[in-house]
């Protein structure tokens, strides 16, 4: 058995040039975290890291900081990501309905972001109008170009690596709808869920959607359902964490849902606050805790002024807050909690 690989600590000498160069370039926000990232790319020449890893951080860092650059001026305005099939045609009943889908979205101020290729892709760019859309496109061997739509805009970049492409295509949107599609999608689709059901991302809304009397989503569940569920490999709960519809107006109204009165979560130590437009009546929060007051370590679920590490960042100050000790696994329940959340506050019909 091979011993375990430690990382060996940065010289102290090259901490201090690396301050010293923030210093000279006259860095005054996030020190810290440039401090951290310069020396771990400066350390990396002591490891005797082989080039194949060098080209791996070098591309990965050089990616992310131009997709992070691209995205930057867009940062207030919300952003939904579509997911979908490269092949589907543009005479296909699906390539119709995730134009539409798009289309929809960008009427009520969402800007789309796709993996800027052919099919769904393009579609939900075309839908949405070259205005509105971005594109992470990734490079492959037969040469995935960006379609007509995206080609040349200053929102469209492309990348090496599957694992930079998605992270930029999930970290930025607050919303999601999924087509049918291939490895591709499923992979984009499953890590997605993977990452709002262990509490890596936030709790976003989900939507499958799928055509008229198809039956792609409605399959894939059951399998969830059946194998993941029946082994207990995951909780029922967890299939809240989605919505499968056939109609696009139900897409708009799922993703209008969620945010009717949840806006945003963040947790202070071991206190999980929500951040909601309206705070409960006294009944409702009895109704909160009776249903979901097991979602809380101990203790119950109680209004807050925001906490002392949200004042000291300006976080949300404005909204109204529920805090509780989260039991962390229970992200389908917590799902469950915010949908309740957003049911005091009447619906407004959508156009």
């Amino acid at each position: 058995m091979s011993a375990p690989v430690s990382s060996s600590a940065t010289p102290p000498d090259i901490t201090g040039q690396v301050v010293a160069l923030l210093d000279e370039l006259g860095v005054t926000e996030n020190r810290r975290l440039l401090r951290e990232i310069m020396t771990s790319a400066v350390g990396i020449a002591t490891d005797h890291a082989d080039t194949l890893d060098l080209k791996i951080m070098s591309a990965a860092l050089s990616e992310m900081r131009a997709a992070f650059k691209m995205f930057a001026p867009y940062r207030a305005a919300p952003k939904v990501t579509i997911f979908g099939s490269a092949r589907t045609a543009p005479d296909d009943p699906l390539y119709i309905q995730a134009r539409a889908v798009a289309s929809a979205l960008a009427a009520q101020g969402w800007m789309v972001v796709t993996g800027a290729g052919p099919g769904i892709m393009s579609a939900a760019a075309e839908g949405a109008g070259r205005e509105h859309s971005f594109g992470v496109n990734i490079r492959l061997p037969f040469e995935q170009e960006p379609n007509a739509i995206l080609a040349g805009d200053d929102k469209l970049i492309s990348m090496k690596y599957f694992f930079t492409r998605k992270l930029m295509l999930m970290k930025e949107s607050k919303a999601f709808v999924s087509l049918p599609g291939g490895f591709g999608t499923m992979d984009e689709t499953f890590e997605l869920l993977t990452l709002v059901q262990t509490g890596k991302g936030a709790p976003v809304p989900i939507v499958f959607l799928e055509m008229p009397g198809d039956c792609y989503w409605d399959r894939a569940v059951g399998f969830m359902r059946d194998e993941l569920v029946g082994r207990r490999l995951i909780e029922e709960a967890d299939l809240d964490l989605f919505f499968v519809t056939e109609d696009v107006h139900a897409v708009v109204g799922e993703i209008d849902r969620f945010y009717r009165n949840y806006d945003s979560l963040r947790f202070v130590g071991e206190m999980l606050v929500l951040r909601i437009k309206v705070g409960p009546d006294a009944a409702q929060l009895a109704d909160l805790n009776a249903r979901f007051g097991h979602l809380a370590v101990s203790g119950a679920i109680e209004p807050t002024m925001p906490l002392r590490d949200e004042q000291a960042d300006g976080d949300r100050l404005e909204l109204a807050r529920l805090k509780f000790r989260f039991v962390k696994r229970r992200y389908g329940e917590l799902r469950r909690m915010i949908d309740a959340i957003n049911d005091w506050v009447p619906a407004t019909p959508l156009p």
